[in-house]
C-alpha cells in the first residue's frame, strides 16, 4: 500500500497511526489522529503526562505482535486543548512501499462500567473464602484500588506490604497517585485501563516505596467485583533489574567499551536525517577529526596497555575541553570525532587549537608527552555526511603531512 492508499483511513472516526518499528517515524496519521496529536511527536504521544506502555522501543513489540498477542499502549493526546489519555491497540502489517509497520488504532471510548463504588466506602477485608486465600497468600504484590474514591488503596496483600514497606493501615491510607511517580496524572491512565479488554499486556510505571526509593514495575490492572464492591485489582511485578540490564545493553550499544565515549554508530544516528534522533538543525554544525600522532610507536615501545592509557587520558581531555552541547566520539583506533552544533568554522578552529595545546600538556607516568593532529570542517547546506567527512579527513591528512601537532581546516 502506498501513502495515497493509506488515505482511505481518513474516513474512520477513530484515530489511526502507521509507525515504523525500526525508525519510530510516523509513516501516516489519519485525519482523526492529526486532530488530537496536533504538533506532538511520537515521543510526546508515548511518553506524555498521561501515557503508559510496556516496552521502551517499538521494535520490542514485534515478536509478540507476530504471535497476535493483545498489546495496548496508552497515549497522551489533546482534546479541546486539554491533555487526556487514549488507549491504542497495536497490530502488525507489512506493505511493499514501507515494509513492516505497527498500526496504532485508538480504541473507541466506552462508558466505564462497574467502577462506581457501591459499598466500597465501607470495604472490609475478609479472612475466609477463596478470594481471601488467593489474595493474601499470593507471592505477587497485589493492591485493591477504588477509582471512585480518587484512586484510594483499600486493601493490600502481605507481598505488597513487604514490597512497599508500609503497614496495612499505612498502605490503605494511600492513593495510587501517591505511589506512582506520575502523580495525579495516573488517574486518567487508570480510567483508560478500566476500559481495556482483559488479557492485554501489562504496562510499565515507576513506583515510590516507603523509604523514598523508586522501583520500575510492570503492572496488570483491571476491574473486579468483590463482595459487592466494584474495585480495581492491581498486580505488581518488580522489573528494576530488567530495566538496569536494558540500560546497560543500550549503553554498550552506543558507547565505546574502552573510553566510554559515544561510538561511530551513534554518530550516524545523530547525523542521519532519517533517524528520529537526528540533530534538529543538521546543517548548523562543524566537525573535528582528531588523530593521535605516532600512536603505533607508543604501542610498540611501551605496550598496548600504555597505549590504552593514552587513549583514555585523551578521551577525558576531549570531554573536559568541550562545551555542554558538543559530542565526542571514538571513531576507531586512535581517531576521535567531535561534533560541534551551531558552531562556525572560526569558532571550531579556536576549539581545535585549544584541544591541541591542552593535549600536548597531558602527562602520563612512564610515557613521553604526545600530540594530536586535527582536521576541521564546517558542514555545508545539503552536503552529505560522507562528503563532509571526506573534507575533514583531507584536512587531517594535510595536517599530518605538514609535520603533525597541527590544526588545519578544509
Amino acid at each position: 500500500m502506498s501513502l495515497s492508499g493509506f488515505a482511505a483511513l481518513n474516513i474512520l472516526k477513530t484515530p489511526v497511526w502507521v509507525v515504523s518499528p525500526v525508525s519510530e517515524d510516523i509513516v501516516f496519521a489519519n485525519t482523526a489522529a492529526k486532530k488530537i496529536m496536533q504538533d506532538a511527536t511520537l515521543d510526546d504521544l508515548r511518553k506524555g503526562v498521561c501515557s503508559a506502555h510496556a516496552q521502551a522501543t517499538l521494535a520490542m513489540y514485534v515478536p509478540d505482535l507476530k504471535t497476535q498477542q493483545e498489546i495496548i499502549e496508552i497515549w497522551s493526546v489533546l482534546v479541546n486543548n486539554q491533555p487526556m489519555s487514549l488507549s491504542c491497540r497495536l497490530s502488525l502489517a507489512d506493505f511493499d512501499t514501507c515494509g513492516e509497520v505497527i498500526i496504532f488504532e485508538g480504541i473507541a471510548r466506552q462508558p466505564v462500567t462497574g467502577l462506581k463504588a457501591t459499598s466500597s466506602g465501607t470495604y472490609q477485608r475478609k479472612k475466609q473464602g477463596f478470594y481471601a486465600r488467593f489474595f493474601q497468600t499470593n507471592s505477587a504484590p497485589m493492591l485493591l484500588i477504588d477509582p471512585a474514591r480518587d484512586g484510594q488503596v483499600v486493601d493490600a496483600n502481605l507481598a505488597a506490604l513487604n514490597f512497599y514497606g508500609y503497614t496495612h493501615d499505612e498502605m490503605c491510607s494511600k492513593h495510587t497517585w501517591e505511589i506512582n511517580t506520575l502523580g495525579r496524572n495516573i488517574l486518567p491512565v487508570m480510567t483508560e485501563i478500566a476500559r481495556l479488554p482483559g488479557g492485554h499486556k501489562p504496562l510499565n510505571f515507576v513506583h515510590r516505596l516507603a523509604d523514598g526509593t523508586t522501583r520500575h514495575v510492570q503492572t496488570y490492572a483491571g476491574p473486579i467485583e468483590i463482595y459487592g464492591d466494584k474495585l480495581m485489582l492491581c498486580i505488581i511485578h518488580d522489573i528494576t533489574e530488567q530495566k538496569r540490564l536494558e540500560l546497560e545493553l543500550e549503553h554498550a550499544a552506543l558507547r565505546d567499551s574502552l573510553t566510554g565515549l559515544l561510538n561511530r554508530r551513534q554518530f550516524y544516528n545523530l547525523t542521519d536525517q532519517a533517524s528520529p534522533n537526528h540533530l534538529p538543525a543538521q546543517q548548523e554544525f562543524s566537525l573535528l577529526l582528531v588523530d593521535t600522532d605516532h600512536f603505533k610507536r607508543i604501542n610498540d615501545m611501551f605496550g598496548h596497555q600504555k597505549g590504552d592509557e593514552v587513549l583514555i587520558a585523551l578521551s577525558r581531555m576531549l570531554e573536559s575541553c568541550c562545551r555542554k552541547d558538543d559530542y565526542v566520539f571514538r571513531w576507531g583506533g586512535e581517531e576521535f570525532v567531535l561534533l560541534l552544533p551551531r558552531t562556525s568554522l572560526d569558532a571550531a578552529m579556536q576549539i581545535a587549537e585549544t584541544l591541541r595545546a591542552a593535549i600536548a600538556r597531558i602527562a602520563i607516568p612512564g610515557l613521553p608527552r604526545f600530540t594530536v593532529s586535527i582536521g576541521v570542517a564546517r558542514h555545508n547546506p545539503d552536503e552529505s555526511i560522507d562528503d563532509l567527512f571526506k573534507r575533514v579527513d583531507d584536512a587531517l591528512y594535510r595536517a599530518k603531512n605538514d609535520g603533525r601537532n597541527k590544526v588545519l581546516a578544509a
